[in-house]
């Protein structure tokens, strides 16, 4: 069994993701929907075959044998790098590979608000990534980082869990470290990176209290840090932060939060109908002096939401159900599409008919289809 030509045809169609599984033919993800290809199933030998040959290195064997899962990268030359992810189900041997391009998109080519340009050659200070799985978190800090390593003179550390985009030193310096290869583990990777004289840090991803606090403490210090957590809005994000830590320190990483906390970008990559693929919609919170209060003040948080919707003009922000009409009314997304993906389908649905729920006119961007 050769994956080759899998993957291959994976580029060629447009796949996010393959899934290898015993008893089942190859599976794409095209534009957020499996579709199986027309071949026999996939026998027991066929998966082994296929992880044995891209399981190279001792570490992953390991992990393997004694985790029954493991996360690595291969690259395919003139075709596209992938991550990868082989895991144990009833017994047998299952693969899943997500492409990365070579070729880092652009901002703009992947439909991403101005504003993430700006956040992005800010000096300092903390920027979540958030999202399910699959909604573009990678993607867009690459085109984050390709913006910083291209525009400014600084040095910048990724710290990844296998590395995706590779990066080549532009005007600034771009030190690429993969857990296993280059360190052991995040916490031990985030411990020494201070000493390393980094501008810029990123974190491949958030998983416990030890990342999150040299996370906080390296924005609090003066350095730009970017991470991803699995949230779905900025409210869920900040909530996400502090369960991380004991009760008894929650004000204090309030207070932290309140000094350091840059922006949360939520991502939701909902169907085109002007042609194949999908398309973010993106919520975009970035603190003010009113959500700094609220950031500190438990019974506030709630608020958050509504400061979002009405920093539109002043501070670049919107929420998911501003992108979301937007794209409506642009003719990129039906109105079906829309209301599955927004946050409060009623308010949404008053508005397209023309029936506001509130006298603000801080949707007058998003409904003439021409917002940020």
């Amino acid at each position: 069994m050769n994956i080759k030509p899998l993957l291959e045809e994976m580029k060629i169609l447009g796949a996010s993701d393959l899934h290898l599984k015993v008893g089942s033919p190859p599976i794409y993800r095209i534009d957020g929907e499996l579709r199986r290809v027309a071949m026999e199933p996939l026998t027991f030998d066929d998966v082994e075959a296929i992880v044995h040959e891209n399981i190279t290195k001792d570490r992953e064997k390991r992990l393997l044998d004694e985790e029954n899962q493991v996360d690595f990268a291969i690259s395919l030359p003139g075709v596209a790098r992938f991550r990868a992810n082989v895991h144990r189900q009833r017994g047998s041997l299952a693969m899943t590979f997500r492409i990365v391009p070579y070729i880092i998109p652009s901002l703009e080519a992947l439909n991403l608000p101005p504003i993430l340009r700006e956040l992005a050659l800010r000096p300092r200070g903390l920027v979540l990534v958030t999202g399910t799985v699959g909604s573009g978190k990678s993607t867009s800090l690459a085109s984050m980082i390709d913006v910083i390593n291209s525009t400014k003179n600084v040095k910048v550390i990724t710290i990844e869990d296998p590395i995706e985009f590779l990066h080549t030193d532009k005007k600034g310096l771009v030190i690429q470290r993969e857990i296993g290869s280059d360190t052991t583990s995040f916490g031990s990777a985030l411990k020494h990176i201070l000493r390393q004289d980094p501008n810029v840090i990123l974190i491949g991803e958030i998983r416990d209290v030890e990342t999150m606090s040299i996370a906080l403490t390296a924005a609090n210090t003066g350095h730009l840090v970017l991470t991803t957590l699995h949230t779905i809005d900025a409210t869920q994000t900040i909530n996400r932060i502090i369960s991380f830590f004991p009760i008894h320190q929650h004000q204090e990483v309030r207070f932290l939060l309140a000094s350091c906390l840059m922006s949360v970008i939520s991502l939701r990559l909902v169907r085109r109908s002007d042609e194949h693929g999908r398309v973010p919609a993106v919520e975009v919170m970035i603190t003010t002096a009113a959500i700094r209060e609220y950031l500190m003040d438990a019974e506030k948080l709630h608020l958050i939401k509504t400061a979002i919707s009405e920093g539109v003009v002043e501070y670049g922000m919107q929420s998911f159900d501003q992108a979301l009409m937007k794209l409506y009314k642009e003719g990129t997304i039906t109105f079906e599409e829309a209301m599955h993906n927004c946050s409060n389908p009623t308010e949404f649905d008053l508005r397209v008919r023309g029936i506001e729920a509130t006298t603000d006119n801080t949707w007058s961007l998003f409904e003439g289809g021409g917002g940020r």
